[in-house]
């Protein structure tokens, strides 16, 4: 198997800077780097190369669209990676990480899900041949749970003494834990 030749981002062509504030989408090509926020989305050019650089002091709250992410900021939506997501340990997201690679280091926090994708057209939103995952069904015949009938259980139940209703879990209040 063939080694991955080390990463390098493009050249910052784009800064937000640590007291700009922007709302609405930003559409990039190239090199973002954000010191601010954004309220809105962040969404680059599906060229495999654009890198959105998100530093400790700067946040999104959108959903974030971009092949390279390195992010040491907080984000609150999620993130579609079609090539790679750098977490640094303040990196914050709250919402679902989809990546092709990750890199994660520790005091790094996401609140959601990280899921590994393989369909970078999808990530970035643009048309694929793929079905979408929703609509596929699983055969549930195979896996159907035997369920007993309520007679049956009203039947067991009142056989059932205080004692048996204790050691079999019913009849016991279902306690937090």
């Amino acid at each position: 198997m063939a080694r991955n030749k080390k990463f390098r981002p493009p050249k910052i062509s784009t800064v937000i800077g640590l007291r700009s504030e922007v709302q609405g989408n930003v559409t990039f090509a190239g090199g973002l780097h954000i010191d601010g926020a954004v309220k809105g989305n962040v969404i680059a050019e599906p060229d495999g190369i654009s890198t959105l650089t998100l530093s400790e002091k700067g946040m999104v709250e959108g959903e974030i669209r971009v092949p390279n992410v390195i992010l040491n900021g907080e984000v609150i939506g999620d993130v579609y990676a079609s090539e790679r997501v750098e977490l640094a340990p303040q990196a914050k997201v709250t919402g679902n990480v989809y990546y092709k690679m990750l890199q994660m280091t520790m005091g790094a926090e996401v609140n959601g899900q990280l899921i590994h994708d393989e369909q970078d057209q999808k990530m970035l939103g643009h048309e694929s041949d793929a079905r979408p995952a929703a609509d596929v069904k699983p055969d549930s015949s195979k896996h159907e749970p035997k369920t007993a009938d309520k007679a049956t259980t009203e039947k067991t139940a009142a056989k059932q003494t205080p004692a048996d209703a204790t050691a079999s879990g019913m009849g016991r209040e279902r306690r937090g834990r």
